[in-house]
């Protein structure tokens, strides 16, 4: 029966887009977990999309970001407690994560990595979890990249990777050692360096079994978490610490949560401003070598930023196709309108490259410990995907939502959401520059190695449109005297480079169309102006959603 209210009947509008399986629905990814050695997951990502893609999956999400987190700095006597509470729908996504390992399956339970394709697999699940809700891996991210940079410290790790590894979350504000499972948050920033954590002025003195941390985080992601990586000034210059909520003797350590930070997005997750009065910590790595210890971490949580950034790429393209298959305007079908099919397809070629490059990333982290080619091409391409990525996440999420008009743009559609949510990625672990610097660096510190990268991915091409002439340029730019000051452009470039690679193993026919448009003969400003065959924008739109 056709709802109807008093005045006129309810019709033309799609149907929700849940109850959806994210994996067997979705044939780039598909191609990519299979292409990237994860094919022998399949039935399992296959039980896990469809149960992250129910529909009370989706309310859930909805509930987790209206309601957002709430700090408690005192108890009911006074004392000092500085808890988050959360909405028991962000404890619930946080329980079923935890439950399929995303904080910790790419570690074994010594804290050594997970065999390949464990990188791989990981991303496939991440990828659809972001499609749902992105505020609470957060969390997920930061406690399985803290492993490796606990790694410099054994004795610390093998106390702590029992309750890090735990498949059970447990959101008690109790002492770790008293938890079934624990999580790591991190804090780098402050108010006068930001990004420069050389000038940290927050100070560490050696006390007893640890050190004594006073000073201050402009931003602590996560303040739930069990324990935090921080940077500090210890007698031998910034050094990386891992502060626990709870002091050895069971009282609650010196951590003052200031405020929560009010966000533009991921709002079911809480950052914090903090002050450190005294605070104990332990020492991980040698004192002045923090910035080295840490970037192991964030290395990883650089990956995630790409794998999050792509997956919510292809929810909104997801939305937006969905929407146009069952909206009429002008007695036709959106889908069957010519400039719509061509927007769509090219939005659809746009997910393809990502989603086949960050899967791609994904492997040469699987293979970085036995491949140096591939530990080289981790290092390199690391910054640069996320550059591109991260930075092209916002822009396409509204194009999606300019698919849907008026019902795209409130909040009872969840693309408004998406669309606050993906500028993070960009920002948090590096912005857009500094991500080129370190490419830069990447290049200087290894320029052999950088080059042989460049000349497999010139291989891997196997003679598509572009892609010699855009690693010639690639070069050229790096080697300029001025090569910093255009280093965007030439990161970008080796990013869409890549992206072709990757393409031209998982799915070829995407492959040639993604380089003609985005290497030979480069797209307009906006979705939609790529020169795309008609048979190209048909194989694009049944591979990025094939219709019922």
């Amino acid at each position: 029966m056709t709802p109807r209210f008093d005045t006129h009947d309810i019709v033309n509008q799609s149907p929700p887009f849940e109850n959806v399986d994210l994996f067997a629905s979705d044939r780039a990814l598909l191609d990519a977990v299979t292409a990237n050695g994860a094919g022998g997951e399949a039935a399992a990502l296959s039980d896990f999309s469809r149960r992250w893609g129910t529909a009370a999956m989706f309310e859930a999400a909805r509930a987790a970001n209206e309601n957002t987190p709430k700090l408690k700095t005192f108890d009911t006597k006074g004392f000092r407690r500085d808890e988050v509470e959360f909405h028991p729908a962000y404890h619930a996504f946080m329980r079923e994560s935890f439950r399929d390992g995303l904080h910790a399956s790419t570690w074994d339970a010594q804290g050594r990595r997970a065999s390949a394709p464990s990188e791989v697999a990981r991303a496939a699940r991440y990828y659809m979890v972001a499609q749902v809700e992105n505020g609470h891996m957060c969390p997920i991210t930061m406690t399985r990249a803290g492993v490796g940079a606990l790694a410099v410290e054994p004795a610390l790790l093998e106390k702590l990777i029992g309750k890090i590894v735990s498949r059970t979350y447990d959101p008690r504000f109790i002492p770790w050692w008293e938890k079934d499972g624990i999580t790591l948050g991190m804090g780098m920033t402050e108010k006068q360096g930001g990004t420069d954590v050389r000038a940290n002025t927050t100070t560490a003195i050696p006390a007893a079994d640890g050190y004594a941390i006073t000073g201050h985080k402009w931003f602590m992601s996560a303040p739930m978490c069990d324990a935090f990586l921080v940077l500090a000034q210890a007698p031998g210059g910034l050094t990386c610490f891992l502060m626990p909520r709870f002091r050895p003797d069971g009282s609650v350590n010196g951590l003052r949560f200031q405020r929560l930070k009010d966000k533009l997005g991921n709002r079911s997750n809480a950052s914090s401003e903090v002050e450190f009065a005294e605070a104990f910590a332990w020492r991980v790595g040698e004192e002045g070598r923090g910035v080295r210890t840490i970037i192991e971490m964030v290395q990883l949580t650089r990956v995630d930023c790409v794998i999050s950034s792509a997956g919510m790429m292809r929810m909104a393209l997801a939305q937006a196709l969905h929407h146009a298959r069952h909206r009429t305007v002008f007695q036709k079908r959106l889908a069957d309108q010519p400039m719509m099919r061509t927007l769509l397809a090219d939005m659809a070629l746009e997910v393809e490259g990502a989603t086949a490059l960050m899967m791609r990333l994904c492997r040469s982290f699987d293979l970085a410990g036995s491949d140096a080619n591939e530990a080289a091409r981790a290092r390199l391409l690391t910054p640069a995907v996320k550059y591109w990525i991260c930075k092209t996440a916002p822009g396409f999420i509204y194009e999606a939502m300019e698919c849907l008009g008026g019902n795209g743009y409130v909040e009872e559609t969840m693309l408004s959401r998406l669309y606050r949510e993906a500028p993070v990625n960009a920002i948090w672990e590096g912005s857009g520059n500094v991500m080129c610097l370190d490419v830069l660096r990447a290049l200087s510190r290894e320029g052999e190695a950088a080059r042989a990268v460049l000349a497999d991915l010139v291989r891997a091409c196997a003679g598509l449109p572009g892609a010699k002439e855009a690693a010639s340029f690639i070069g050229r730019t790096f080697m300029a005297a001025d090569g910093e000051a255009k280093a965007r452009a030439a990161v970008e470039r080796l990013a869409m480079l890549a992206a072709t690679a990757a393409l031209a193993e998982d799915a070829p026919a995407a492959a040639e169309a993604f380089a003609r448009t985005r290497l030979a003969a480069p797209r307009g400003g906006t979705f939609g102006t790529a020169d795309l065959a008609t048979g190209e924008v048909a194989m694009l739109l049944d591979r990025a959603l094939p219709a019922a």
